[in-house]
């Protein structure tokens, strides 16, 4: 295990919210050592007091679950660095020190590139890991250099690229209810399968991500890479095993399995919208492009859809339908397999059997079968629904990211070659869009997202 981490962009959001609480969780649960080491670097003029102070008072607000003990070990463990990623003597002090060194650049995809080219300049000791958050690049062009500049750094293993769905409970049991029950694998594919709809609606706005997300988007922030992560354990072929590659191997061969979108796919298979003003839960939000941060000439879409085919052996005739959306009427973020109705119903006129739904919640986290059964009256159908308890995670899901980042475990981090497939996959999308083929729909906030175009997933 390594025993140092660290942190560019350490006074972020990120840091705060994810990974502060991810390293009380590991430190909690016996995970984090005495002799662990964090190095925190940032541009902000202040000394490791100050940091700690910051520190101490994030994890008050995004850890107070965890016990004091163990925030205050993450406190003291931690060491402030103002540095800027650009220059080579300020990053070298930050990963200073004996034996290999964690470095996570919690910072925006723009700035990966020039942080790579001074960490090799820096020295990164040898046995050293890199750990990037998503999205990988800003386009396909921008991702292979990226990872060019990467392999000149560390070899492929010791790169992290993180998508912390991945480490999701229910994510996993995509994987286990999938690959653990017999009775669900011999009709997981399309004859029995009619449509996948994996969504990610948000009730919030932009709350403040303007500097981030006005330059990104609904696409490349959420379908680009964690909704593509999800159709891939969804529909990936049964790996030997969950070794790191096995299972990305497996991932990498749905993403090739992706029918390529021509323009004219893409007019008919594809949405994108931003929200207008409108009400959620009784607080009045602004349009998308009167929120503070926003040039609307980016023309940034806040909703983005869009249906996908595999051209594989298990798969064909089977929709794959990729949403997601800021400021909508209810937080709906699940995976939900529809299956096929039965060929025949022997019931008459006694009620409408609806097909089964199997639906893997994410947040909050839960397993749910919707069925048909018989209801008090003889041969009357009547929907039923299964409902499955899901025990806590004993880690949450940044907490067991950096376990596995200090650890060496890259079986839930996304490969070059992955990372690169699934810009091929979008960049279609992506193009038409920059060529207004798909019109920029408008929906109010707190609604149930753009109408004409299409009704909402099911």
């Amino acid at each position: 295990m390594i025993g140092r981490l660290a942190i560019f962009g350490a006074t972020g959001d990120l840091t705060a919210r994810y990974l502060l609480p991810g390293l009380a969780a590991l430190r909690a649960a016996g995970q984090l050592g005495d002799r662990f080491q964090l190095a925190c670097a940032g541009r902000e003029e202040w000394g490791t007091e100050d940091f700690r102070q910051w520190a101490a008072a994030q994890l008050d607000r995004h850890g107070g679950q965890f016990p004091a003990a163990a925030r205050r070990a993450v406190v003291s463990a931690s060491r402030y660095h103002q540095a800027d990623v650009a220059d080579t003597s300020s990053v070298a002090d930050v990963i200073a020190g004996d034996g290999p060194v964690a470095a996570y650049l919690a910072l925006p995809p723009a700035v990966f590139p020039v942080a790579v080219a001074t960490l090799h300049d820096a020295g990164l000791p040898p046995g050293s890991r890199i750990v990037l958050e998503k999205p990988f690049g800003e386009d396909l062009d921008s991702a292979v250099e990226l990872n060019r500049l990467l392999a000149g750094l560390v070899p492929e293993s010791a790169v992290f690229r993180v998508d912390h769905f991945l480490a999701m409970t229910t994510v996993q049991n995509v994987l286990g209810t999938r690959l653990a029950n017999r009775m669900l694998e011999p009709i997981w594919n399309s004859t029995h399968i009619a449509e996948v709809n994996i969504i990610w609606d948000e009730s919030v706005a932009l709350e403040g991500r303007a500097g981030y997300y006005d330059g990104v988007g609904a696409l490349k922030d959420m379908l680009q890479n964690h909704l593509l992560q999800l159709l891939c354990l969804v529909a990936m072929e049964p790996p030997i095993s969950l070794g790191e590659r096995d299972l990305r191997d497996r991932k990498l061969d749905v993403l090739r399995s992706v029918r390529p979108l021509a323009d004219s796919d893409v007019v008919r298979r594809t949405r994108r919208a931003r929200y207008l003003a409108g009400q959620i839960g009784g607080h009045q939000v602004p349009a998308y492009v009167d929120e503070a941060g926003v040039n609307p000439r980016h023309g940034t879409e806040t909703f983005a859809e869009m249906e996908l085919d595999l051209d594989n052996w298990r798969w064909p005739g089977t929709i794959f339908r990729l949403r997601t959306g800021k400021a909508l009427a209810r937080d709906r973020k699940e995976v939900a397999v529809h299956f096929r109705p039965v060929p025949h119903l022997p019931f008459g006129h006694s009620g409408e059997a609806l097909p089964n739904v199997l639906r893997f919640g994410l947040d909050p986290e839960s397993l749910t079968l919707d069925l048909t059964g018989i209801g008090a009256r003889a041969h009357t159908l009547v929907p039923l629904e299964l409902t499955a308890r899901i025990d806590p995670p004993e880690l949450p899901a940044y907490g067991r990211l950096l376990l596995d980042v200090l650890n060496g475990n890259a079986a839930l981090s996304i490969r070059g070659d992955e990372a690169e497939e699934a810009w091929r996959v979008v960049t279609p999308v992506l193009s038409a869009w920059s060529k207004d083929l798909v019109p920029l729909l408008e929906y109010p906030a707190g609604s149930e997202g753009p109408d004409p175009a299409g009704a909402s997933p099911p």
